[in-house]
């Protein structure tokens, strides 16, 4: 049975409250502090403290410091009026339940509002920069036609230069066989004799056409060569292709996530912070977040939930991005009854377990079991059987999870049967 803590002081303005909390050896570390605006609690095992407030405060702004055995509050009033007392008079035990679940509900509204907007604003960022690739790649695609145009041009103009001495070359050979047709026609007109044959013997009749026409064959050749352009050169492509960390089939594979995921898992092994003072008195292995996580295991194996949280909370402080510490140690708070602040690590276990894919769905799903044990435990069962549904849609097969789930249906129906009579 955890000790109420009684003795407390508190002081007030017409805008603010301060209230001292005295707790022998509290620190930052173990404390669970609950902030609603009519409930606040504070938990530090074996103490309990809470308060149901005399009007609503403004959670929001309102503070809360922790060290030397003490706890400060600062709690901000909404309305600007003296308060009789620190808590609400005269308060039965079902107005109690009401108050601290009514507390519990606005807390996951707001805490999933701010998710929402953290979730629209990375939307509205990849937006943007999607609209960025896209320009930049626009203006590529745009210069890439462009030197294929040029390309185009330059090869058409190398062509009809070509043609245009093909025919050069052409007329060049018919204008001498237009000489000599001509002389000849010119002398049958006249009249003039032949000329006589010559006492020597005459050169083969084929061999002087056939030398004239391999002569009038080498030069068009020639002339062909010449006016040739030279052939393109050749190139090669080199294309190597990515391997695949996840087995999945890439037709049946979410590619964005599964690569953001990655990124998530490699920034989370980057961002280790050990060269701060504070860590600077450390053996080499107490740096390592995942020989800590090992260690905490063993702790929790032997059912020495508190060590084990030592443990989880000193490698979160090392490496805050490993979404394991955080579930870990929502099951030694289970164990501990801290039910709150199980909660709290099972939802953030939950927003580091993003995008869902294949590698972390069954971390997703033990996060959606604890944080549903925790709501059945605090008796908000309908809150405790949407996480059981949640996880079996993950694993539908799982048949402790439909036995719980079950079991917790049957709750809800015999509590409504009962309100009914």
């Amino acid at each position: 049975m955890p000790v109420r803590v009684s003795e407390f002081s508190w002081q007030q303005t017409p805008a603010a409250v301060f209230l001292s909390l005295p707790l022998r050896g509290v620190c930052v570390r173990d404390a669970d502090v609950f902030c609603g605006e009519s409930y606040l609690k504070v938990n530090f095992p074996p103490f309990l403290f809470e308060v149901f407030l005399y009007a609503p405060i403004d959670d929001g702004n309102s503070k809360a410091k922790i060290g030397n055995d003490t706890i400060l509050f600062t709690l901000y009033k909404k309305d600007p009026v003296m308060w009789e007392t620190l808590s609400m008079p005269g308060v039965d035990k079902e107005t109690m339940q009401r108050i601290r679940e009514k507390s519990i509900l606005q807390a996951q509204e707001k805490a999933k509002e701010a998710t929402e907007a953290k979730a629209t604003a990375k939307r509205e960022d990849q937006r943007y920069a999607l609209g960025v690739m896209m320009k930049i790649e626009e203006e590529e695609r745009k210069k890439i036609e462009d030197m294929k145009e040029n390309e185009r041009k330059k090869a058409t103009r190398e062509l009809e230069a070509w043609k245009e001495s093909q025919r050069q070359a052409e007329k060049q050979k018919s204008i001498p066989r237009k000489e000599k047709c001509q002389r000849g026609k010119q002398a049958e007109e006249r009249g003039t004799p032949k000329p006589p044959s010559l006492p020597r013997k005459a050169p083969s009749a084929a061999r002087l056409p056939q030398r004239g026409r391999n002569w009038e064959n080498i030069f068009s050749e020639k002339l062909k060569e010449d006016s040739v352009p030279a052939p393109r050169s050749a190139g090669n492509i080199q294309i190597s292709f990515t391997p695949r960390a996840f087995p999945t089939a890439l037709r049946e594979s979410q590619v964005a996530e599964e690569e953001e995921w990655l990124h998530k898992q490699a920034e989370a092994r980057r961002a280790l912070s050990t060269d701060l003072p504070e860590f600077s008195d450390l053996k080499e292995e107490e740096k390592n977040p995942d020989w800590l996580k090992e260690k905490g295991n063993k702790l929790f194996a032997t059912e020495n939930y508190l060590a084990a949280v030592d443990a989880y909370n000193l490698a979160i402080r090392l490496n805050s991005k490993i979404p394991l510490l955080y579930l870990n140690r929502a099951a030694c708070h289970l164990k501990l009854r801290n039910l709150h602040k199980a909660i709290e690590d099972s939802s953030k276990a939950l927003e580091l377990l993003t995008p869902p894919v294949s590698d972390n769905a069954n971390a997703r799903m033990k996060a959606h079991v604890r944080r549903g044990t925790a709501f059945c435990q605090l008796e908000l069962y309908v809150e405790g059987l949407q996480d059981y549904e949640a996880a079996l849609k993950i694993d539908p097969s799982n048949t402790v999870v439909q036995n719980d789930a079950e079991k917790i249906r049957n709750i809800i129906q015999g509590t409504a049967l009962k309100s009914r009579d």
